[in-house]
C-alpha cells in the first residue's frame, strides 16, 4: 500500500501497543487478561516482529502494563454503559481497537477517537484493507 501525505502511518508507540496487545492473546498463558485480534490487522506485522522492541522477554512487563491498562479502561466504560452514559472519547487514539473488539458496547455509544488527521486517515485505510 502506497501512502500519500494525507495517509501519515501512526507514531511508533501506537504500534507497538497494538502488537503487544496482540501478542498478550498469541505468547502469554492463558487466562488473557484482554482479547485483540484487530490490532494485528491494521499494522504490518512483518516490519516489526524482528525489531527489539518486540522480543517477548524484553516487552513482557511492557505487555503487562499495556493490557492491563486497556482491560481497566474497558471495564470502565463497560460499566459507565451500562449505567446509561452514551458516549466516549478517546483522546490520542492512535490505534486502539476499542470500537471494533467490542462491538456489542460499541453498538450502544457514540465513540469518538481523537487524534492527527493523518495517523486517523491511515487507520480508517487499514480498517478497510482488512475488513474486505
Amino acid at each position: 500500500m502506497t501512502l500519500n501525505q494525507d495517509l501519515i502511518a501512526p507514531e511508533h508507540t501506537a504500534v507497538r501497543v497494538a502488537l503487544w496487545r496482540a501478542l498478550h492473546l498469541q505468547v502469554d498463558a492463558e487466562p488473557h487478561i484482554l482479547i485483540d485480534e484487530v490490532g494485528v490487522k491494521l499494522v504490518d506485522e512483518e516490519l516489526w516482529r524482528d525489531r527489539p522492541d518486540m522480543n517477548l522477554e524484553f516487552s513482557r512487563g511492557m505487555r503487562a502494563s499495556v493490557v492491563g491498562r486497556a482491560r481497566f479502561i474497558e471495564d470502565v466504560v463497560t460499566d459507565e454503559a451500562s449505567r446509561g452514559v452514551s458516549q466516549y472519547l478517546i483522546l490520542g487514539a492512535g490505534l486502539d481497537t476499542f470500537a471494533q473488539r467490542r462491538a456489542d458496547i460499541a453498538s450502544r455509544m457514540q465513540i469518538f477517537e481523537v487524534d492527527q488527521p493523518g495517523p486517523q486517515a491511515w487507520k480508517q485505510k487499514r480498517q478497510s484493507v482488512y475488513s474486505d
